[in-house]
């Protein structure tokens, strides 16, 4: 079986065969599955094991005293649901298993001394926890000026992005589990709108989604949909265009994003185009 966590992790930094047997060491250690809309972890729970997710996708979510919900990351094959336990008292939010879900779970002082070693696993796992920051930075994005045509193409894009990384697409197809209701709590709008913003993509040609599957039937009509830059991301080996690492994802993400040509040229097109 493929290491998803070896496949994210190398988008950063070139590993030898002495760090993939490390990380492969760490599929060893127990797992655990978890059926759709199962709680992972419960918030102000104190945790003895990082999860790292193996298959299905997650959730990190936060809920109100009323009920509502908003989620605040997906969380797919190679995340890392809590890599900050060994350092929080509990968890400030809950992870739940959108499909049926494993994960591997690793003793938290594993991961401890990994992320406080100085290897290049230990840079490696940084890299990840920050590219995760930035993610949610982009999220905030997302909820504050995208519209929401813009908004679904922007998650829809990515979540492409990701699971290409880990080698779980199939001809631009890629799980998707998620509810109409799941989606509004993903993006803050009402279903009705996730509905009709969902038909809009679909009308254009861009996405098709059947039985909890994701077609995105016009990768460069959906980027441009949700004016994507993947800097965010932070995958520089694909943008360097590494040979080893840029097949999966290479054509999804131009060489030159967040360069400044690239930044200029998108002003220029966004002022013609207002």
């Amino acid at each position: 079986m493929s290491n998803p966590l070896t496949m994210k992790l190398e988008q950063f930094i070139r590993l030898e065969q002495p760090e993939r047997r490390r990380l492969d060491e760490l599929l060893s250690f127990p797992t655990q599955s978890y059926r759709a809309r199962e709680i992972i972890i419960e918030q102000g729970d104190k945790v003895d094991n990082v999860h790292l997710v193996l298959t299905g996708l997650a959730a990190r979510s936060k809920t109100l005293a009323g009920g509502g919900r908003q989620i605040l990351a997906l969380l797919v094959p190679g995340d890392l649901c809590d890599v900050e336990v060994f350092v929080l008292r509990g968890m400030d939010h809950e992870i739940t298993a959108i499909s049926d879900t494993t994960c591997v779970l690793i003793p938290a002082k594993v991961i401890e001394g990994l992320l406080t070693e100085g290897s290049p696993l230990t840079k490696a796992l940084w890299w990840s926890t920050m590219t995760d920051s930035a993610v949610l930075r982009e999220w905030i994005l997302d909820h504050g000026r995208r519209d929401a045509r813009e908004h679904l193409a922007h998650l829809f894009y990515e979540l492409l992005i990701r699971y290409r990384v880990v080698a779980e697409t199939t001809d631009d197809s890629f799980p998707f589990p998620m509810t109409q209701d799941e989606l509004a709590d993903a993006t803050g709008m009402t279903p009705v709108h996730v509905n009709r913003s969902l038909q809009q993509l679909r009308s254009e040609g861009l996405i098709e989604l059947k039985g909890k599957v994701m077609t995105v039937l016009d990768p460069k009509g959906l980027r441009k949909a949700a004016k994507f830059e993947a800097n965010y991301l932070h995958l520089a080996r694909t943008e360097d265009g590494d040979d080893e690492v840029a097949g999966r994802a290479g054509d999804l993400v131009p060489s030159d994003e967040g360069g400044p040509i690239h930044n200029l040229v998108q002003r220029v097109k966004d002022r013609v185009g207002r």
